[in-house]
């Protein structure tokens, strides 16, 4: 008998749910967009319920196309979109406030009170994390100072918090949980224990009374009803954590790296909480029930695939996003040329908010193809540079990289990116890995493979691209970078 199981990807613009048979393979995939609420600068908005309404339709229309009960899936797990914050009424189950999404920065000023008050250092050590507006702690403060009454029924126990995993998992199950992934992610979890900070809380001033139990990212959760009447929730993991999963990184020392609007880099660091020296964020990987937790680094860079948006939407040099590989293709280099995005300051490792971005090198020589190619390489020098840092911090040269998101299927840039890093890169034959993560999980939790050795074995790779580039040649592309990064350095005045 034929055996699967489903996965929830709820991500920042949509909202998937994919079928996935005992081979790993996707045997239905349904999806369906939400509105981008944004009511003002620097502020992002979803609807909640639009997410949760959307999140049963494609529950239901890919259980449709394969010709499948729920019943028939042996778990579901959810991947979703990390640190975006809802309240809701425990009640009634209805969300308070729009749902404050991962890129809002209203609580900038509240952020910057913390690491004054408090130190960021007494947070990272903690949370592995500084204050920074990207956490969910500070919007869930957010949201209860818009009223004296949402902050009385936050103390009184009436509220409930939760990333979307939380809310999708209370109007699926009715268990108020989240796992460890999404909980570290929160600036209110001791990385070292698991378990909720009551001296963080307090700092943030976010009542304990709002926050959800926590739980291990792969295990029973609890039974579904309403569209998934029949199965159980059997993993929760944040978006990258089911990537790293998707890509069966269950070893110390592997890396992935997933490029969509920006680059995400997370290296499994085992059971080993590995503190940064280098501006990287210490996480948790992923946690099976039953055993240690297994953490991880990550570094963020913010400008990636949006850069190729951007010379699209804004500059017009493209009409379209694959033709970037094609124009960039008509020269056979940067002609010195180089972009740096720093379209709000420079991410990991440099940390430099006065950044701008920034391109240089310019010459009567210079035309679109050149121009193409350096807003194409910058997401790999930026790729470069966080890899470094992880080498940095952890003492371990990469063997070879893992790759996912939409830009792997630029030929140029992912030869390029192997080129630059001198490790060969590694595309794999599923690149939908953070749905196929959570599948992954669930897939283990509910007995359709018997240890991640057997997940592994369903993971193949596609591609595999070999730095082919001299050592002098990258020598002097790499100078250049840093020559590029510090005139994008200082543009902003204190």
């Amino acid at each position: 008998m034929d055996a699967f199981v489903g996965a929830i990807d709820q991500g920042t613009t949509s909202t998937r749910f994919v079928i996935v048979d005992a081979e790993g393979a996707f045997v239905s995939v349904s999806r369906m967009e939400h509105a981008q609420v944004l009511p003002g600068p620097g502020r992002v908005e979803h609807r909640p319920e639009e997410i949760l309404a959307n999140t049963r339709a494609v529950i239901q229309d890919a259980l449709d196309l394969a010709g499948l009960r729920a019943s028939d899936l042996l778990g579901v797990g959810i991947a979703n979109q990390r640190e975006t914050t809802v309240v809701w009424d425990r009640l009634t189950g209805e969300a308070v406030t729009n749902a404050i999404v991962w890129q809002d920065t209203r609580t900038a000023d509240l952020v910057k009170s913390l690491a004054a008050s408090y130190g960021s250092e007494a947070f990272r050590q903690k949370t592995g994390l500084p204050p920074a507006t990207y956490f969910a702690g500070p919007k869930i403060r957010s949201i209860l100072d818009q009223s004296p009454d949402l902050a009385r029924r936050a103390i009184n126990g009436d509220l409930a918090f939760g990333t979307i995993d939380s809310w999708l998992a209370w109007h699926l199950t009715g268990r108020h949980v989240t796992d460890v992934t999404n909980a570290s992610r929160t600036m209110l979890m001791d990385l070292a224990t698991l378990a909720w900070d009551e001296d963080l809380c307090d700092a943030v001033g976010v009542p304990m009374a709002l926050l959800p139990e926590i739980v291990p990212s792969i295990g029973d959760i609890g039974a579904c009803s309403g569209v998934l009447e029949g199965t159980r929730l059997m993993t929760i993991l944040g978006d990258q954590h089911a990537a790293l999963v998707g890509q069966a990184a269950f070893s110390v020392g592997d890396t992935k790296v997933t490029y969509g609007t920006g680059a995400f880099l997370v290296s499994n660091t085992g059971t080993e909480i590995v503190s940064s020296s280098s501006g990287l964020l210490t996480t948790v990987a992923y946690q099976i029930a039953g055993e240690s937790p297994r953490y991880a680094l990550e570094g963020s860079v913010a400008v990636a695939g949006s850069a190729v948006q951007w010379l699209r939407d804004n500059i017009g040099l493209i009409s379209s996003a694959e033709e970037i590989e094609v124009l960039a293709s008509t020269v056979p280099d940067n002609g010195d040329v180089y972009f740096v995005p720093a379209f709000s300051g420079l991410f990991a490792p440099h940390w430099r908010d006065d950044a701008r971005g920034v391109l240089v090198g310019l010459t009567h020589y210079s035309n679109k193809g050149h121009i193409a190619r350096a807003v194409l390489e910058a997401t790999a020098f930026q790729t470069k540079d966080v890899l470094d840092a992880m080498v940095t911090d952890t003492g371990r040269a990469l063997s070879e990289l893992r790759v996912d998101g939409g830009m792997v299927a630029n030929a140029l840039l992912m030869q390029f990116q192997a080129d630059v890093l001198g490790i060969d890169v590694v595309v794999p034959s599923v690149t939908e890995t953070t749905a196929l993560g959570a599948a992954f999980g669930a897939g283990l939790a509910g007995g359709l493979w018997s240890d991640i050795d057997e997940v592994t074995r369903h993971w193949s790779e596609a591609t595999r691209y070999q730095p082919a580039m001299e050592d002098a040649v990258r020598s002097r592309l790499l100078a250049g970078w840093s020559r590029a990064i510090d005139r994008s350095l200082n543009w902003i005045e204190p």
